[in-house]
């Protein structure tokens, strides 16, 4: 899952970024909405989330722009005031959820979950192919009834070859959905990550390479 977090608080913006990153989704941050409109222009995101009070472009004005784009990621709105008229505002806006500051880290979590699974094809919340059982939110993943132990990055990749339901996902695809914006798009890291997933994930092997394409479960 990829998120964009769009918070003029750098200290806020960075520790939610860290917090989701925790949770291995793949973060951007951007500070002001200038920014943010830059980002979403090129960067395909599940959900922004998206403080309301802005420098440079409004968060209104952000939201009513990626609404006009068709932007396929879903808009958690934030803001300091939880008065019934403000969220009536931002969801009028074209956002699809608000949530008002202060607020607590597990729920802005599981709104962004909730939000990411709207922003594409439904998908089961518990993926399962080949013997193996992916829980997203547990984070918790099985082979043939033995728990697996990944790390972030890991989790991130085994769930993005589960979601493309045995279609080639190409590594590409991979870095973006896995990493952020930061990563060298030369880097190895997509083949070192793959080749420490085939090995915790035991035999027989499950990830096929594609020549020249991805790879595929």
């Amino acid at each position: 899952m990829r998120v964009l977090i769009v918070e003029d608080e750098r200290v806020l913006a960075d520790t939610i970024a860290e917090g989701l990153r925790e949770e291995a989704m793949a973060v951007d941050v951007a500070y002001d909405g200038d920014a943010a409109l830059e980002l979403t222009s090129y960067n395909e995101y599940d959900v922004v989330v998206l403080d309301r009070d802005l420098p440079t472009v409004h968060g209104d004005e952000v939201c009513r722009v990626l609404v006009a784009r068709r932007h396929r990621g879903r808009i958690l709105m934030l803001t300091a005031s939880g008065e019934v008229e403000e969220r009536v505002d931002g969801l009028a806006l074209g956002a699809d959820d608000y949530l008002p500051k202060p607020f607590v880290f597990g729920e802005l979590v599981a709104r962004v979950r909730a939000l990411s699974r709207r922003s594409g094809a439904p998908v089961p919340p518990v993926l399962e192919c080949a013997g193996i059982r992916l829980d997203p939110y547990r984070r918790r993943v099985e082979r043939d009834g033995r728990e697996v132990r990944l790390t972030n990055k890991e989790f991130t990749v085994l769930e993005e070859l589960l979601r493309a339901e045995g279609g080639v996902v190409s590594a590409e695809r991979l870095l973006e959905r896995a990493w952020d914006e930061n990563i060298d798009p030369f880097s190895n890291i997509v083949r070192v990550t793959m080749a420490t997933l085939r090995r915790k994930l035991g035999g027989p092997p499950v990830i096929e390479t594609v020549t020249g394409s991805g790879y595929r479960l």
